[in-house]
């Protein structure tokens, strides 16, 4: 079974993409999801947590997302500890659910792939991009966050330029159904991959 990375600037349109290879039958684990599962229910992750960032963490038991966005997105060094808490979970629980898997590939979908060098743990990858405006636009009416917050959170990522040498497939989300008959092409592709 193949093991393909799905990943793109935030506002890209990832979960997009990723509901598209769904509908056509593909097991699509999302990063995201999974991870404020196992930062809310893993006790072990939440101490962490808290540890580094604060009891503000969480709020009433859940992950106060807003908080610590607040915390990391400005402060590298703080974003690197908590992604080295979080991604080897996500890794481990990634891995334990292709196990139950049974199809010619599956996709995982992770913000940054690249800026982790998780990529390298990929047979293949598939990177959607969108113009920058157009990706401000998405994220401000998706999140309502002011326009500052979302520049700072497309900071903490690589330019698209440094991430097409490293992927397999590129996929331009604008037009949807232009998106569509990439992600048909590409699903046709890995479906017929050999070995």
């Amino acid at each position: 079974m193949k093991i393909i990375g799905l990943t793109g600037g935030i506002g890209s349109g990832k979960t997009t993409v990723a509901k598209l290879f769904m509908e056509l039958g593909v097991p699509v684990y999302n990063s995201d999801l999974h991870a404020k599962e196992l930062m809310e229910n893993s006790a072990e992750i939440r101490k962490t947590i808290i540890d580094l960032l604060g009891k503000d963490s969480y709020a009433e038991g859940r992950l106060n997302k807003k908080y610590i966005a607040n915390k990391v997105f400005s402060n590298k060094e703080l974003l690197q500890k908590l992604n080295a808490i979080v991604h080897p979970a996500v890794r481990k629980d990634f891995m334990e659910w292709v196990e139950k898997k049974k199809s010619p590939y599956v996709i995982q979908e992770a913000a940054i792939l690249f800026e982790n060098n998780s990529y390298k743990n990929f047979d293949k990858i598939i990177l959607v991009k969108a113009p920058k405006l157009v990706r401000i636009d998405r994220i401000r009416e998706r999140d309502q966050s002011a326009k500052d917050e979302v520049l700072a959170r497309m900071k903490n990522q690589w330019e698209d330029s440094q991430k097409i040498p490293l992927s397999d497939f590129i996929i331009e989300n604008i037009d949807l159904d232009k998106t569509k008959f990439q992600v048909g092409e590409i699903h046709h592709q890995l479906t017929n991959l050999e070995g």
